[in-house]
This record gives structure tokens, sequence and C-alpha cells, in this order.
């Protein structure tokens, strides 16, 4: 039986939706949590940073954090590896995915019973029980508010190690506190999680130092971006280009906001080629992108989507579309 609850709800007896978390995850010996494909720093901070929370409160547990490894992010942790047998009788619990085609590592639906988190809006409405605030900045900062039920339900603890996730998992995903999604409780939380032992300047470092290849790569795209009289942006980066500054498709994770401080833009995208696909990365000012991401094999949130294509042809389609987005918001 599906249930949905959001932040608001409180069954009957005053359960919220994350004490029936707390209890499935008491009730598991076995817990898996997965997160998105492609991850960046919330998906691997709410994620691990869960698995750290339900490992410190119930050591005997067998809890485990899988999905593809992204060596941009080594410097947060390195997910487990296990086999198909593992799932028979576990929690699966898929954080930071707002549809099940972007959940890394299909064998989620493997497991006794399936939790959603999510901060994106809930259009998938997958999994046995699903706890959706779009409100959040971040699923990281969902995940403190898990371990913060659980203090007072459980007497749960949170260690240096988890506090150190999930405050990278919110600087991620609110770009260091400046975009709109960052509220005054986010910065409650954060304001809590740093009182942890945790290194923030090495975090920091991990999180927005640039290799010298990687800002070269920058500056090519500094200066070949397209800017059009409506404040669109966008820019191709080829497997030639990315060649020639001996850059791979996940590094320019890291240039994502490259665009953001132009003035007078409205919203841009970022084309990057793979082998056999093209990654859609979409940013904005103000109008709604992640509609348009929904067109092309993606989503996301309003300001901050990602999408798939499969041709240059089909990516001028996406520009051209952008445009117009820019164009209609004046």
């Amino acid at each position: 039986m599906l249930l949905t609850f959001h932040e608001t709800f409180t069954q009957p007896g005053g359960h919220s939706v994350k004490r029936q978390i707390i209890d499935s995850i008491e009730k598991y010996d076995k817990i898996i949590i997965h997160r998105h494909v492609r991850p960046d720093p919330d998906a691997y901070g709410s994620q691990i940073g869960l698995k750290s929370l339900i490992s410190t409160n119930y050591p005997d547990k067998q809890v485990y954090a899988v999905g593809e490894h992204d060596p941009s992010l080594s410097f947060l942790t390195n997910p487990d590896v296990i086999e198909d047998e593992v799932y028979a009788g576990a929690l699966v619990i898929v954080t930071d995915t707002a549809n099940t085609e972007r959940i890394d590592d299909y064998r989620y639906q493997k497991g006794d019973f399936l939790i959603k988190i999510d901060h994106h809006p809930n259009d998938d409405q997958y999994g046995d029980l699903l706890w959706v605030d779009t409100k959040a900045s971040s699923v990281s900062e969902m995940i403190y508010e898990l371990y913060d039920e659980g203090r007072d339900y459980k007497n749960w603890q949170l260690s240096d190690e988890g506090a150190r996730l999930l405050f990278a998992g919110i600087v991620g995903d609110t770009g260091r506190f400046i975009f709109p999604s960052a509220t005054e409780r986010t910065f409650e939380i954060a304001g809590q999680l740093i009182r942890y032992k945790f290194d923030r300047s090495k975090l920091f470092d991990g999180m927005y130092e640039k290799n010298h290849k990687l800002l070269k790569l920058q500056g090519y795209m500094y200066q070949n971006f397209v800017f059009d009289e409506n404040g669109a942006v966008y820019i191709k980066l080829t497997k030639e280009v990315l060649q020639q500054f001996d850059s791979t498709p996940s590094d320019t994770s890291l240039l994502v906001g490259s665009f953001g401080d132009i003035k007078g833009i409205c919203a841009w995208v970022i084309f990057v080629e793979e082998d056999d696909q093209i990654r859609v990365r979409l940013r904005s000012k103000g109008p709604i992108i992640n509609e348009l991401a929904k067109k092309y094999n993606g989503g996301g949130h309003p300001l901050a989507s990602g999408a798939t294509v499969y041709s240059w042809e089909e990516a001028d389609k996406v520009i051209a579309e952008l445009k117009e987005i820019c164009r209609l918001s004046k």
C-alpha cells in the first residue's frame, strides 16, 4: 500500500512520517541506501550521511550506501559494493531522487520495503513510504531533521562524520547558502552542524578547489559562451574540447555555476558531450526551467535542473526553448 506524506503530515496518534521512517529503520537488520545517478554533494551527503546516522545508533545493523562512485567526490567518501543477495529481506531507502529513471542501481527494487526521501517535486510517487519536502534546501537538511526527530524519539546521536557529510550536502545544494532555497531553518541547522568536529576548510577545498586544467576549461567557457538579447546563455563542451583541457564530463560539475555572475543573465545551459549522450545542465536566475528538463529525459528544481539529449540537433532544440523561456520572462 502506497503511503505518501509531506513534512506537515501527522498521523492520528501523533506519529509523523519521520517517526514511521525511524520505526522502519528499527524493524530491519539490513538497510541499503540509494541515490541518483551523476551524484552531487547532496546525493552523497544525504545518502552516506544517513548511513552514518543509522550505523552510529544501530551498530549491529548492516547498512550500505550503493551506486557508481564519482571520483570528484572522493573527498567525501566512497560508496559500498554489494552482491544481489544482500537485498533479500532488506529495507531500501532512496534519497535525493525525484524519479525512478534517475535512481543509481536498478536493484533498489529487490528489497522488502522501499522509502523515498526527497525535496524535488513529487512527480513520480514511487515507494511504499514517501517523505517529500519541497521546501527543504536539500535532502541533507531533511536527514538532519530526521536525526532531530530521532533524538527526541529514540535518543539518537549524530557523529562528527555524519555532521560533516550533511553539512557538505547542504552547502552544495544551496550554492554556499546563496540560493533562495537557503531558509532561516537551513542556517539554524548549519549552525548546529558546525559545532561538530570536522575540518571545514578541508571540506570546502574538496568541494571547490579546481586544478589548473579545469580553470583553463573555465576560461574557454568564458571566452566562447553565447549570450542572446534576452539573457539566455549556452555553451557546448564537445568531447574534443574536454580532451583539449584533459577534463572529464564529471569534472564540469564544478563549473556549472560559472555563468551565474554575468550581469543581465536570465538562464543558462551547459552541454557536455559523453560517449553515448550529451549531458544538459540547466540553471536559471528566475524563470522555471525544470519543466524544460522534463521534456528531455530529466528534471530537478525550478531553478536548477539536468537533462539528457542524444544529438547536437536535439541540443539546439533545448537552446531554442530556453531562449523562448527567457524572452517570455521579460
